[in-house]
């Protein structure tokens, strides 16, 4: 029992502390998710990956209301902000695994503003669904 509260506690530290993968912009988007499943993308519109968030708006003010969104949201941290990009930690209640969740804002020919979101856990090969129900979530509330 004793090895197995130290491997727990070990486990917990590993992900607490592992620096995160290469993300951000490439050219104009954002980088492809690994071939592995955990991570959710709107750029890889295959492989039960999602579709991106549009708004009927302008740039500012969708950031400002994914901002609100984002906050409202527990366990989060907005590690970078910039005018078109965000980069959000999401960690988790048990253990405080970390979570990348990135978000890419472009105005559309139309007005409209796409915000396109890779969210990818740091450790591990699954997420036993965590990313796609957050990015769900977050689509659902942008909706409103």
């Amino acid at each position: 029992m004793k090895k197995l509260y130290l491997l727990l506690c070990s486990l917990a530290l590993v992900g607490c502390s592992i620096t995160p993968p290469e993300l951000g912009i490439s050219g104009e988007s954002l980088k492809d998710c690994p071939a592995t499943p955990n991570c959710i993308s709107s750029i890889n519109n295959g492989s039960g990956d999602m579709a991106p968030i549009i708004f009927n708006g302008s740039k500012a003010n969708a950031k400002e209301k994914l901002l609100s969104i984002i906050r409202s949201l527990p366990r989060t941290t907005v590690v970078e902000k910039r005018d078109n990009y965000l980069r959000v930690e999401f960690r988790s209640q048990l253990f405080g695994f970390v979570d990348d969740v990135e978000f890419l804002l472009s105005q559309t020919q139309s007005n409209k503003t796409k915000i396109d979101f890779r969210s990818a856990s740091r450790l591990g090969l699954s997420d036993l669904g965590v990313n796609k129900a957050r990015m769900k979530k977050v689509t659902a509330l942008f909706a409103k």
